[in-house]
């Protein structure tokens, strides 16, 4: 059932995914309610722009439509500590190796040498150990006193806010930088378009007689990383574990079967239905890992329509939505969204493409 609407001719230097953006444009705050984001509705086949809010979505998909979202949860990984002697150092918790043990980003990197030592908090340090298993990835292990080193995580880390958003995170933003359906905790960046959902939207979107089926994909820092290729093909990614539960992929095949539309909420959903489907067309159930890059010319199989977020120019995230909806669409689409003062990134408005 996919269609690969975009028919112009594709680009693949780095410099044609570009957009300049004003500042102040950077959403640097949640709004008060999730729904009372804007949505720019963008149909892939005329380019048509429609400005609508995010409590909208229900009415803007047709019953039969199959939401799918992922279900992970961002935990505190990001460690602020000293170093030993002095200086400031950070730690950003990436992937668990066995119980407190863990594979992270380190910096001043060339400082914290194998063997160096960052206090967080009183009872609760964190060793640098070698070798490194995947650069730039440090092994890292926590020593705590009087906490489980999970509990110690919990209790002394941040919530990792991406780069763009210009601010110490406060308690707020442990709720607001999550889903309200987030299970399994275990990324590092909250898959944002998710974040604008409410139990009232959900509660609607199942009235309308939409299905909504959840996987899992942890998100990695990866997803900060510029592309810094000059061939847009030539980019690649850390692989990031996802997981498609037996229900999802059955709900994917009813939806299919009653030509529904399936619907990917953000741009790592997408990355995991495009990387589980077998060569029948089929979403495989289970566990997996993906490395898969999108970019024009790309050929979706799994995904009909795409909820998202706004993204960093040369991004591979704005990459995807390009190879989605075409460039020229949605570069048009970022301009529209500019003229019209949208809120951009994670804390900010949201896209509907179809």
């Amino acid at each position: 059932m996919p269609t690969n609407r975009p028919s112009e001719a594709v680009r693949y230097e780095i410099g044609a995914y570009d957009y300049p953006l004003p500042r102040e444009l950077v959403a640097q705050e949640p709004l008060a309610a999730r729904d009372a984001s804007r949505l720019l509705v963008v149909d892939r086949a005329t380019g048509e722009v429609a400005h609508r809010r995010f409590a909208d979505l229900p009415e803007l998909l047709r019953p039969g439509d199959l939401l799918v979202m992922n279900r992970s949860r961002v935990f505190p990984a990001r460690l602020l500590g000293r170093r030993e002697g002095s200086g400031e150092a950070e730690i950003l918790l990436v992937r668990r190796r066995e119980a407190g043990v863990w594979e992270a980003l380190v910096r001043p990197g060339r400082r914290l040498r194998e063997g160096s030592v960052v206090r967080i908090a009183p009872g609760f340090r964190v060793r640098i150990e070698g070798p490194p298993p995947t650069p730039p990835l440090r092994r890292v292990r926590l020593l705590s006193d009087d906490l489980d080193p999970d509990a110690a995580i919990e209790r002394h880390g941040h919530v990792p806010l991406p780069p763009y958003i210009r601010r110490p995170d406060t308690r707020a933003d442990r709720d607001r930088y999550q889903t309200v359906y987030a299970r399994e905790e275990g990324s590092v960046a909250a898959p944002t378009a998710g974040l604008h959902f409410t139990p009232e939207v959900l509660e609607r979107l199942g009235t309308r007689g939409l299905g909504r089926a959840e996987i899992v994909l942890h998100v990695g820092p990866g997803t900060f990383r510029p592309v810094e290729a000059g061939d847009v093909r030539d980019h690649r990614v850390d692989p990031e574990w996802f997981t498609v539960p037996e229900e999802a992929a059955s709900a994917f095949d009813r939806a299919r079967a009653r030509q529904g539309r399936v619907v990917a909420v953000g741009t790592t959903t997408t990355r995991a239905l495009e990387s589980a489907l077998d060569a029948s067309g089929r979403l495989c159930a289970g566990d997996g890992k993906t490395d898969l890059v999108i970019v024009p010319g790309f050929r979706f199989r799994a995904v009909d329509a795409l909820v998202t977020n706004f993204h960093l120019p040369r991004s591979s995230l704005l990459l995807l939505v390009s190879a989605f909806a075409g460039r020229e669409r949605v570069l048009a689409a970022y301009v529209e969204a500019v003229r019209h003062r949208y809120r951009f990134y994670s804390y900010g408005d949201a896209m509907l493409l179809v």
